[in-house]
């Protein structure tokens, strides 16, 4: 069985996704599900938790529908890379069955290299014991292994950079590239025009560290730089970059009583162990709006083209 993200069971208090099992795939999407999926009368969004909009009534693709008067199929799966929509031919039969398709520029940890096998998805597993876990803590063990020096003072464990992190830049090294070659084969294979979608709140270009997974990392999308974008743009017919920060941290309300809420991370995937006050991590739902706007234009111009 595909990991499918526990968002409904976590996230129940603050809002509903309606979600539904698309047919012939036996994976669970957002809803509501689409009325009609009829040959090009509908545009199709694919992407992780960005695009099916966690803590947030209505993500953009909800919004570009009734901008655009066009049915949406949010296509949208938490964790995934571009890995995960090439296992699954169902999923390219929907895409290419509708009018244009906007591509979320993914992130990298859920990609697979020589250490760690991601089935498309950010929960890896250990190629050498078959252990699975999230990618943040199997980088951080990684971290701690080949970039930290571990020291005991007073009792204390204390870490400090190590001046070696060759091992540690060949397999990001490694992982960059599958990533580009897996999603420059995934743009080949959609024939729909295609929308390539840069949705985040920092620009492209980063520079890494090792002190922690966070820093190695980036903010979403993870490991990802401005030149393997760049490395897309020739596969796809758009290119839209939406840089926001607007209305995050997002404040959590329960949707039964209008009051303060918190939501508990484990109920997603047990080795989530946080409680949440408000969502500093997904995109707010103003971004959302600064996403749709960023996007109207570019959907308008190819629907009356």
């Amino acid at each position: 069985m595909e990991h499918t993200p526990g968002y409904f069971r976590r996230d129940w208090n603050v809002i509903d996704y309606q979600m539904y099992c698309l047919a012939r795939t036996g994976l669970w999407f957002r809803g509501p599900e689409p009325e009609a999926l009829n040959r090009n009368q509908y545009f199709t969004c694919i992407g992780a938790a960005q695009t099916f909009g966690c803590f947030c009534k209505k993500p953009y693709p909800a919004l570009l529908q009734e901008k655009l008067n066009v049915y949406r199929l949010n296509l949208g799966y938490g964790g995934s890379g571009p890995s995960f929509f090439l296992k699954y031919p169902a999923l390219l039969e929907y895409i290419n069955n509708g009018k244009f398709t906007i591509v979320q520029v993914m992130s990298g940890r859920s990609e697979s290299n020589s250490l760690f096998e991601s089935g498309g998805l950010e929960y890896l597993k250990k190629r050498s014991d078959g252990v699975f876990m999230g990618a943040n803590d199997a980088y951080q063990e990684l971290l701690r292994h080949e970039a930290r020096l571990r020291i005991k003072i007073g009792g204390k464990e204390l870490f400090f950079l190590s001046k070696s992190v060759a091992k540690i830049d060949e397999l990001i090294a490694e992982t960059r590239s599958n990533w580009l070659k897996r999603f420059t084969e995934l743009l080949k294979k959609i024939e729909t025009p295609k929308i390539l979608l840069y949705f985040s709140k920092r620009k492209p270009e980063y520079k890494q560290h090792y002190y922690s997974v966070n820093a190695l990392f980036g903010d979403s999308p993870q490991l990802i730089t401005a030149s393997m974008i760049d490395g897309l743009k020739d596969y796809c017919d758009y290119n839209v970059q939406c840089i926001s920060r607007r209305g995050n941290p997002q404040l959590l309300i329960n949707r039964f009583t209008g009051k303060r809420t918190t939501v508990d991370l484990s109920l997603d995937r047990e080795d989530f162990q946080a409680i949440w006050k408000h969502n500093k991590y997904y995109p707010s739902p103003e971004m959302h709006e600064d996403a749709s706007m960023a996007l109207e234009p570019v959907c308008k111009k190819i629907l009356t083209s």
